[in-house]
C-alpha cells in the first residue's frame, strides 16, 4: 500500500479535518491533499478545512455545521444558532434569515466555512445548549438587527416575558443580557405588570 492509500484508510465519511490532523499520516500532506481533493475523495471547506463527504441514496450528504465549527475552532465550547429560531417563541418573529451566528470564546468575525457564512461572536458566558430562555435574552440582545417592527416585536417579548415570568429567565437575563438589554427586561416586565393590572 502507498503513502497516498494509507492516508486514505484514516479518512471517514462524514467527517472534518484540519490540514495538521492529516500530517500525522503523511509526509508530504499537500501533495496528498491536492490529489485526494482533484479525486473528489475529500472537499476543501476553507483555508486548511476539508470535509470527506458521506454518501447516501441522493448523492453526497454535505457536512453538519456543528462538525464545520467543531473542527475550525478545534474546541466544543460553542453555541450555533440563528436568528429563525426566534420565530418559535410566538414573539411575531417570521423572517427567515441565511445567518448562523457561533457564541465562542476564540475567534470573532465572519467566515466562509464549505460555502456558509458564519458570524463568529466571542462572548463570555453562554449556556451549553439552546434553551427558550436563553433565546428571549439573545433577542433582546440582537432586537435591532432584526427585519420586523421592533416596537411591535417588544410588545410581544413583554406580554410572553410576563407569562414567563420565572426563575430561569430571571438568571437568564442576568447571566446572559447585555446592559442594555437588562434595562429593556426590566422596562418591558414593568410594562407588562401594569398592562396585566389594568
Amino acid at each position: 500500500m502507498n503513502a497516498l492509500e494509507e492516508l486514505k484508510t484514516h479518512l471517514k465519511p462524514g467527517q472534518v479535518y484540519r490540514r495538521f490532523e492529516l500530517e500525522q499520516w503523511s509526509k508530504a500532506v499537500d501533495r496528498h491533499l491536492k490529489h485526494l481533493v482533484e479525486s473528489g475523495v475529500l472537499q476543501k471547506m476553507s483555508q486548511g478545512l476539508y470535509y470527506c463527504p458521506a454518501k447516501a441514496s441522493f448523492g453526497e450528504v454535505p457536512p453538519q455545521d456543528e462538525e464545520l465549527v467543531r473542527s475550525f475552532l478545534k474546541s466544543d465550547d460553542f453555541l450555533l444558532t440563528t436568528p429563525n429560531f426566534y420565530n418559535s417563541l410566538g414573539v411575531g418573529t417570521t423572517q427567515l434569515y441565511n445567518k448562523r451566528v457561533v457564541y465562542n470564546h476564540k475567534r470573532h468575525g465572519k467566515f466562509t466555512l464549505g460555502g456558509k457564512e458564519f458570524d463568529f461572536r466571542l462572548k463570555h458566558k453562554f449556556p451549553s445548549k439552546l434553551t427558550k430562555e436563553f433565546l428571549f435574552v439573545d433577542l433582546l440582545n440582537n432586537v435591532n438587527e432584526l427585519a420586523e417592527d421592533k416596537q411591535e416585536v417588544l410588545k410581544r417579548v413583554s406580554e410572553r416575558a410576563f407569562q414567563m415570568k420565572n426563575l430561569h429567565l430571571k438568571r437568564a437575563v442576568k447571566s446572559y443580557a447585555g446592559e442594555r438589554a437588562k434595562k429593556m427586561f426590566d422596562n418591558l416586565l414593568k410594562q407588562g405588570s401594569v398592562t396585566h393590572a389594568g
